[in-house]
């Protein structure tokens, strides 16, 4: 009679789903289930021969009968309700093990936050998707979650459970496409994987897309870890003001921290805490206040450099794990330095494990090839349409800031993102609503971002790599702007270094390419970047590019990094162009720092020391960066000497700066330069100084200015020009000068 009720009792269709992996809800058939006046208790542990329940309130033990399905046990216990218990299990290859049935849990994820996150509003669901040690109803364990709505099952494997998809399948939560599992005992470190049924019966194996940590390159499982640590870092956070930022130098070192130092002692790579220890010395050292990160996200291959992205939400394992970056970060903000990070939300790779066709379907990518790939890349685009692909993007960028402090975010390939004909050709595209070629999606993404980060974390940069002359990056978005709070110069960056590779002699010709940039300098907040873009695939490094014999080389660099740290804009040089390195970037191996050996790259070094020095002390030099005011041309037609000259001021008279470029190896004798008035000019600093390595034909003593209209103003200075030469001046403040200052000022 009692195997008749038990036999009846059990859904044997849900037995089928369970024991071929099919079943998307298996706490439906499987953990304890109260009747009328008794329970049931099923478990389906493949290869087990002799299964009991243990009750840890009355400590007595019942038997599990599997009579009909190899693996499918069960028991049913008359006049008893609901109780604790364990489950025991001995396998047919001698293995025991004893452990809490994880089906006997609700629902952990609320349906609050499912609401949430299926609106797209959800920014912190990284807290929930994912791996989580937690404890539930006082039972310690981890609850995994993840979003594969069409999914016909999900399964979490990993060596605690031999990798068999038929162990802890998942439920799915209703009306969400989560699938969650609390799993009790201890997975700290555990590695793990989502396998995935899909409804055409494939079985795929992925990755963790929310998960905080991987292993260890070729490796691509994900591993169970916490994001606990203690900060340091409460001065620097408190501190930090990104409007008062505007107002001073940001001068950005450029790193990819596997190829900048590489360990003598057979190691593939320094740690974070290695790195951070050496690389915020010699920054320090250098004079720049902020490195930015090339991707640290993980990333399966080493020459995407980062830049094709699995896992998200994880600092690349390669140097350590999470708390080690945390540390990193950490050690930075005591030094004084900030950290901007690259992130990439347009596009990611299809490596298999990956998110690329996560459940089966087209999930995290645009499911239409015109909008859902990039061909001249080979990798996906996310569907920013999706509420959930927006969520992911952006409960990622603010994770960054909220988890790791970090002081801002360049985005990379912003232009791929706005414009729907990027990199297609005729016939490969179709217009948006509007019949224009704007990804409205992409757009409306970007905004929401931008406006979130602002909110949350008001103090966080958000920086635009962005190629294109699409208006008003950098204004908010209340204005109709994207939001960003910088651009990087790319249009600055193309005409310059097109003019710099040109011989001297036909630069006359090109002189509009050196001055166009002022053209819209202030039409966006601009950081001007010579960064690893222009130093890879046969562009040469920075010092190759240059033209001329070796010294005319370091000469054409002196004058462009002058050129480029006097110009309008916050700034940002890659590694190893600072001591110019002649080798293009290489992931695989450290920079050249033999290259100190020689003379003058110990020289070029000093001299990007200086000037680094030059833009923190003159506060001409940034703090009107973003204002009309704080430039003027002195003379920018000259282009048969291809000499440029020009004013930056800052917020006092005293502060102007005098710039004067000559692009030719021609030197100039008695050059008249206008100056804004009357008085000693001085020159304080020059390219050609001979402890830059240059000829020492700079101007060494003050020049008293002589009355005389020139260019517009009624005084100028006789001075030296020499050839391939950037040279500053500067009013030298005499008493007279002084109370003639002071008496302005009071009667202004």
């Amino acid at each position: 009679m009692s195997r008749r009720k038990e036999v009846f009792a059990i859904n044997w269709l849900e037995v089928d789903a369970i024991v071929n992996a099919k079943h998307d809800n298996p706490h439906h058939i499987l953990g304890i289930h109260e009747c009328i006046d008794d329970v049931y208790v099923n478990v389906f542990l493949p290869g087990a021969k002799v299964v009991s329940v243990i009750d840890t309130d009355a400590d007595k033990s019942y038997n599990l009968i599997s009579d009909r399905v190899p693996g499918f046990f069960s028991v049913m216990i008359k006049d008893k309700g609901r109780f604790n218990y364990k489950i025991q299990a001995k396998y047919e290859d001698g293995r025991e093990e004893e452990f809490i049935d994880p089906y006997i849990f609700d629902p952990v994820i609320d349906p609050i936050d499912v609401s949430r996150f299926n609106e797209g509003v959800h920014y912190e669901i990284y807290e929930k998707l994912g791996a989580h040690p937690m404890t539930v109803d006082g039972i310690e364990g981890t609850l995994f979650g993840v979003w594969a709505p069409n999914a016909e099952r999900v399964s979490v494997v990993g060596n605690f459970n031999g990798w068999d998809g038929r162990r802890y399948p998942m439920r799915k939560l209703d009306y969400s496409g989560i699938f969650e599992l609390f799993i009790p005992g201890d997975f700290l470190d555990e590695i793990y994987k989502f396998e995935i049924r899909t409804k055409q019966g494939d079985i795929v194996l992925k990755s963790d897309p929310y998960a905080f940590t991987s292993e260890v390159r070729p490796a691509n499982a994900s591993r169970v870890t916490t994001l606990d640590y203690k900060w340091n870092d409460s001065e620097w956070m408190n501190k930090r003001d990104k409007k008062e930022a505007d107002k001073h130098e940001m001068n950005i070192y450029e790193v990819h921290l596997g190829s900048w130092k590489r360990p003598k002692d057979g190691r593939e790579f320094l740690s974070y805490k290695e790195i951070a220890l050496s690389l915020s010395e010699y920054v320090l050292d250098m004079g720049y206040n902020y490195i930015e990160l090339m991707p640290v996200m993980e990333h399966p291959y080493d020459p995407s450099w980062g830049y094709q992205i699995t896992g998200y939400f994880a600092p690349t394992s390669r140097y350590g794990s999470p708390q080690d970056f945390m540390g990193f970060i950490d050690y930075m903000h005591k030094k004084g330095i900030g950290v901007i990070i690259d992130w990439v939300p347009a596009h990611f790779p299809k490596d298999a494990h990956g998110l690329g066709r996560f459940d089966g379907t087209a999930l995290y990518e645009d499911p239409d090839p015109e909008r859902g790939e990039h061909p001249d890349w080979g990798t996906y685009i996310f569907d920013y349409k999706k509420n959930e692909v927006r969520n992911f993007l952006i409960s990622n960028a603010l994770y960054w800031a909220d988890k790791y402090h970090i002081d801002g975010i360049r985005m990379d390939a912003v232009a791929s993102m706005l414009y729907l004909d990027y990199g297609r050709n005729y016939g490969q595209w179709s217009p948006n609503m509007y019949g224009g070629n704007e990804n409205l999606d992409a757009i409306r993404f970007i905004k929401d971002l931008n406006q979130e980060m602002a909110e949350k974390y008001p103090d966080v940069l958000m920086i635009a790599e962005e190629s294109t002359a699409w208006p008003m990056i950098t204004s908010p978005v209340s204005m109709g702007g994207l939001g960003f709070d910088y651009k990087w110069n790319m249009g600055w960056m193309n005409d310059f270094l097109e003019y710099m590779k040109l011989d001297p002699l036909y630069r006359k010709y090109h002189h509009h390419e050196l001055t166009f940039s002022m053209e819209y300098a202030f039409s966006e907040k601009f950081v001007l970047v010579l960064s690893h873009d222009e130093v890879v695939h046969m562009k040469g490094s920075m010092i190759e590019k240059m033209p001329g014999g070796y010294e005319d080389k370091f000469s054409n660099l002196r004058l462009a990094y002058g050129y480029m740290m006097a110009h309008p804009g916050k700034k940002l040089l890659f590694m190893g162009q600072e001591f110019a390195q002649f080798k293009e970037f290489d992931e695989s191996t450290e920079l050249d720092w033999s290259l100190f050996e020689f003379d003058a790259h110990t020289y070029i070094k000093k001299y990007v020391k200086e000037l680094n020095k030059l833009y923190k002390t003159e506060a001409a030099l940034s703090v009107l960066d973003s204002d009309q005011r704080g430039f003027a041309w002195i003379d920018d037609k000259d282009a048969n000497h291809s000499i440029i000259s020009f004013e930056r001021h800052g917020e006092k008279e005293k502060d102007t700066l005098l710039i004067i470029c000559n692009f030719t190896p021609v030197e100039h004798k008695n050059y008249k330069l206008p100056v804004p008035s009357e008085g000693k000019w001085k020159e304080i600093f020059s390219s050609d100084s001979s402890k830059f390595g240059g000829e020492g034909k700079n101007n060494k003593v003050a020049k008293e200015s002589k009355a005389g209209k020139l260019k517009g103003r009624d005084n100028y200075i006789q001075i030296n020009v020499p050839g391939l030469s950037f040279s500053v001046f500067k009013k030298v403040q005499t008493k007279s000068a002084v109370k003639k200052l002071i008496n302005k000022e009071i009667n202004e």
